[in-house]
């Protein structure tokens, strides 16, 4: 009884304290911008070769200049989508090098993931990420102790566009009734992790014509994360 209490309670700490700490509290974590001065939408699970493509086509028709974070081994697969991110002015972020929950993996094997796929990164672009978003944004325990090499960025709101149910409709009520400045909007635009639908960033791309089109008549302003965070990437480029 007393063995499985000490594996609990490791557990816990490990996993839901972490949770609690960064979803419920937001101690150490960017889940929106105090200061409203516009709204960040950012996209998970890329950059893929069906997709990606298509969304930087549609960000560069209406200059919107977003956050990405990408998974670095499809990063190293894809490195011409992570240049075109980069030369069209948007902000890459790491995702980790798999699509794997933190609470399922090793601290030392994270930390070797994310030097992984900061220096694939930094070789396609030539400047190290420095924004992290964790995999369903779930943290554990030691996640914290890379906090000042990496600034972990949550959301404020996201609408399930890793589903196909409910089609690009879904994203436009979702955005243009929900949203506001100050937002983090999570998005994705790869649909192949585990839970998500395989067309899933047909209905968020569709979608987000008409969100667009909508909030620049709104006059809103879209930003990138480093915007709202104040650290502009060329001042961090120390390695992990």
């Amino acid at each position: 009884m007393g063995v499985l209490m000490i594996i609990l309670a490791i557990i816990l700490l490990y996993t839901i304290v972490p949770y609690i700490i960064s979803r419920c509290l937001g101690l150490g974590v960017l889940r929106k911008d105090k200061a409203k001065t516009g709204v960040a939408f950012t996209f998970d699970d890329g950059p893929d070769p069906k997709y990606t493509g298509q969304l930087l086509d549609l960000l560069k028709k209406h200059r919107i200049r977003a956050t990405f974070f990408v998974v670095g081994s499809k990063a190293e697969k894809n490195p011409e989508l992570i240049l075109r991110m980069h030369n069209e002015g948007h902000l890459i972020g790491i995702h980790n090098y798999v699509h794997r929950s933190n609470w399922l993996m090793l601290p030392w094997t994270i930390r070797r993931d994310l030097e992984k796929s900061a220096s694939i990164i930094e070789g396609i672009t030539g400047e190290r990420p420095i924004y992290y978003r964790p995999p369903w944004g779930l943290m554990n325990f030691f996640d914290y102790f890379l906090i000042g090499k990496f600034q972990f960025i949550l959301w404020s709101k996201m609408f399930g566009d890793w589903r196909s149910k409910g089609g690009s409709e879904k994203i436009v009520r979702g955005i243009l009734d929900n949203v506001k400045a100050g937002d983090i909007v999570l998005l994705h635009d790869s649909g192949e992790t585990w839970g998500a639908n395989e067309d899933a960033p047909t209905y968020t791309i569709e979608g987000l014509k008409h969100v667009f089109r909508t909030l620049q008549k709104q006059g809103v302003h879209c930003t990138r994360i480093d915007e709202i965070a104040g650290k502009k990437l060329h001042i961090r480029q120390s390695h992990i």
